[in-house]
């Protein structure tokens, strides 16, 4: 658009469009061009909007985490303990290999090849710090009541299912079938502490 003057646009699908670039080529290996094309907006257009590519992948980051990544918060809301990480699993699974969406994690993606980003790698880490504590403040809570061993580390426990969930989704990236991956959910739940003794 001749000098880059506003255009019409609809906020959430152009972030929509942009956080399949992202999830999909990275943040490294999104360009700018490539973004003007898929938001159909000028680059002018986007930086008025939405800043610079680095604050543009900010917003996409938490855009993908109120809707596709928001799997978590929802999986804090099973009963159990166990219930919880099953939850967890299935739904990290099915976001991460779902059948229209790219396959992989928008934000473990991002941090695998958005090392040249400063701002990114901020991002990336306060989201994950967040979701730690999260699910670490919920896992402490199970416990308290007795539904996990005493000597249960919440902290580590939640570390470690991360760990898995990002598992899950680099295997899913490189192109580990859904049934692959429910084996690992299926593993990682055999390995779960069981309840405390009465």
């Amino acid at each position: 658009m001749p000098g880059g003057r506003p255009r019409s646009y609809d906020p959430d699908a152009a972030l929509d469009a942009a956080m399949l670039m992202f999830w999909t080529h990275g943040y490294e290996g999104t360009s700018v061009s490539s973004l003007t094309s898929a938001m159909g907006m000028s680059a002018p257009s986007i930086y008025a909007a939405f800043g610079d590519k680095e604050t543009l992948f900010g917003r996409v980051l938490e855009h993908y985490l109120a809707g596709p990544g928001a799997y978590l918060e929802a999986a804090l809301d099973q009963p159990t303990a166990s219930a919880l990480v099953r939850a967890l699993l299935d739904a990290a699974i099915d976001t991460v290999a779902g059948d229209d969406t790219p396959h992989g994690c928008l934000s473990v993606h991002g941090a695998l090849v958005g090392a040249g980003s400063a701002t990114a790698q901020r991002v990336l880490a306060r989201v994950s710090e967040s979701k730690l504590d999260l699910l670490s403040h919920r896992l402490r809570a199970f416990r308290d009541r007795g539904e996990l061993p005493s000597d249960c580390d919440p902290s580590g426990l939640a570390r470690l299912l991360m760990t898995v969930i990002q598992g899950l989704a680099v295997q899913a990236a490189s192109g580990a079938p859904r049934e692959e991956l429910r084996r690992i959910a299926d593993q990682m739940m055999a390995c779960f502490p069981t309840r405390a003794a009465a």
